[in-house]
């Protein structure tokens, strides 16, 4: 029998928009490895009220609930209570778990328990209890009228450790079926002309299905399929990655990967080579990517962030005459650019990008959207010019950035530093 979920976070801060509902995020990933469907998301505010026309929508049409919050000590935590209400279950205290949170203030905070986390202590009867290593909320999870309800603490690191120390297997003895996902990463093709070149291989398909989505700057496309085991979910997805990938060509980077600077970051190790960047429009965001990456310092050497045109010409060299004749934005500088960023670090492979990020146009007239990004290499120097129209900032900025990591993926992988027109 497949599962169907539903998550209800509780918390009027998630509605007025003050933090971001990452634990539903986490929860779907989490049941969908576990082969159980999640079709509703449901958040609601701290209202005893609104909590219990939630919860008998979702048991109308969700065999599991998973509730994420309201299970703290004040007075507007009344998640266990409302869902006790709902589901015809008393509350009951455990002196057990009162005592495990005194110890927890004495030990960890250095004052005595305020009396109020006492409630942390009522759990529903007859309920699997799930320890908090991390926090004083205890989760719980019962079975009612064929309905299994989960409860969850709100903070995101209790959250994350009960599912994964208590929850998970609690759910794992009840579906048979688990989903297998890969991932396939791609930039060079927007998420229109992706969808295009596989609408009819999508639209036919029903297990495995395959599904884009837009990221910033690229695009991912997601493969799962539903089987009895992981083995057989592999066996029916293998054949799919395949041919996605010969149809794409080398607009994918990668399958499974963290990101365009991770691929760098592997590519470099295996080539012995180290990186060094120059930016100006992009402001550091290059180096900000890869210096987010365990490890990079080994192939990483450093970067300069030359935004004014005299730094440009101190800093990485690049010749006045050179900047007086063309201009900062331009495919000379750009590539001076590169070879001066290696020249000042001794890196094998330097990446440049200069550009006009707007609002507004610059000193010389240059429109906005125009960037130039250069590549020195042992095997010579490259540039690569954009025109990307009057878009947001951020968005110029972001695909000039990931523009240079794939140019720095496409030199390292023997391809050409452009994907071909299509």
């Amino acid at each position: 029998m497949a599962h169907t979920a539903e998550i209800i976070a509780v918390g009027t801060e998630l509605l007025l928009g003050n933090i971001a509902n990452t634990n539903a995020q986490m929860i779907s990933q989490s049941l969908s490895a576990l082969g159980i469907n999640v079709f509703w998301h449901t958040v609601v505010g701290d209202n005893p009220q609104r909590l219990r026309q939630a919860l008998d929508a979702a048991r109308g049409r969700a065999d599991i609930i998973l509730t994420t919050g309201g299970l703290g000590p004040t007075y507007d935590d009344l998640t266990k209570q409302t869902i006790c209400e709902v589901f015809g279950r008393k509350l009951v205290f455990h002196p057990e778990i009162a005592d495990g949170i005194r110890a927890f203030y004495e030990s960890a905070m250095h004052v005595a328990m305020p009396e109020n986390n006492l409630q942390q202590a009522q759990l529903p009867e007859d309920c699997t209890i799930f320890d908090n290593p991390v926090g004083t909320a205890p989760g719980c999870a019962f079975c009612a009228g064929g309905v299994h309800v989960l409860m969850l603490p709100g903070p995101p690191f209790e959250c994350q450790t009960m599912l994964r120390r208590c929850a998970e297997p609690y759910l794992r003895g009840l579906s048979k079926d688990v989903i297998v996902s890969h991932d396939i990463l791609c930039f060079g093709m927007g998420e229109s002309s992706v969808e295009q070149l596989l609408r009819q291989r999508m639209a036919r398909m029903e297990n495995p299905t395959l599904a884009t989505y837009a990221k910033p700057a690229e695009v991912r496309l997601r493969a799962t399929a539903k089987a009895a085991d992981a083995r057989q979910a592999e066996a029916m997805l293998a054949p799919v990655v395949r041919e996605v990938t010969a149809l794409l060509g080398d607009v994918v980077y990668g399958v499974d990967v963290s990101s365009l600077e991770e691929v760098c970051k592997r590519l470099l190790t295996e080539k012995g080579l180290t990186l060094a960047t120059a930016e100006s429009c992009t402001g550091g965001a290059i180096a900000q990517r890869l210096t987010a990456l365990p490890g990079v310092s080994a192939v990483y050497r450093g970067g300069v962030v030359s935004y004014w045109t005299s730094v440009k010409a101190d800093v990485l060299g690049v010749p006045q005459a050179l900047l007086d004749e063309y201009g900062a934005v331009s495919e000379q500088t750009a590539r001076a650019m590169a070879q001066g960023v290696c020249r000042a670090t001794g890196a094998e492979v330097g990446v440049s990008v200069t550009g006009v990020a707007g609002p507004d146009s610059d000193e010389r007239g240059n429109p906005v959207g125009l960037v130039f990004l250069g590549l020195h290499t042992p095997d010579g120097t490259f540039c690569r010019r954009l025109d990307l129209g009057s878009r947001r900032r951020d968005r110029i900025r972001n695909v000039s950035v990931n523009t240079a990591l794939d140019m720095v993926r496409r030199y390292l992988s023997g391809l050409p530093l452009a994907p071909a027109a299509r």
